[in-house]
């Protein structure tokens, strides 16, 4: 609670002040008149569509169920180092949750993922993609796309079916190349 004398001070304080009479917005109206740059980024914006550089395939794919299980990996990948990303022996780094998006909406996610996974240096990854346990037609959608998806991605080396405690065949462990800056650090370690 302020005192009086409190309150009589702070309005001696506040004498000069006034209240301002024009509302403070910015006037915010668009312009009637097209100038010839709008007119020329309107045309150029319709010359060039924007472009996808995505290049996950969305076309049919082989449709898996819910206990088939993912195996992959890129040729030059050591025996060893794929079972133990098969037997989810490395830690996993992140996680990417497919569960109830569209088709179109996990193509964008996964190549997100995969990329800020390599630009982080992130090596040991796990996709939930789900059973697809629910769909009438036993086919599960997102993991029949994921299968085809991430071998088309340069930077994946390996994927497979995760471990019952890490959600199983609804889930996959991926392991992602090593970023540019990953692989000049090792050469500066290793002297090579």
């Amino acid at each position: 609670m302020t005192t009086k004398d409190e309150r009589l001070s702070f309005l001696e304080e506040m004498k000069d002040v006034r209240r301002i009479r024009k509302p403070n917005k910015a006037d915010v109206k668009t312009p009637k008149e097209l100038t010839p740059g709008h007119l020329e980024r309107q045309r150029s914006a319709m010359d060039q569509p924007l472009k996808d550089r995505n290049p996950l395939t969305a076309d049919i794919v082989e449709p898996l169920t819910a206990h088939d299980v993912l195996c992959w990996q890129r040729p030059g990948v050591q025996h060893g180092v794929f079972r133990k990303l098969r037997l989810g022996q490395y830690p996993i780094e992140a996680r990417l949750d497919l569960h109830r998006m569209t088709v179109e909406e996990a193509r964008r996610e996964v190549f997100g993922f995969i990329s800020d996974c390599v630009r982080y240096g992130l090596r040991s990854v796990l996709i939930l993609h789900g059973k697809g346990e629910r769909n009438p037609d036993g086919i599960a959608q997102l993991k029949s796309y994921t299968a085809k998806w991430l071998p088309e991605l340069d930077d994946v080396l390996a994927f497979h079916s995760a471990q019952k405690r890490h959600g199983g065949t609804g889930a996959a462990y991926v392991m992602v190349r090593k970023g540019d800056h990953d692989k000049q650090r090792n050469r500066e370690i290793h002297g090579s």
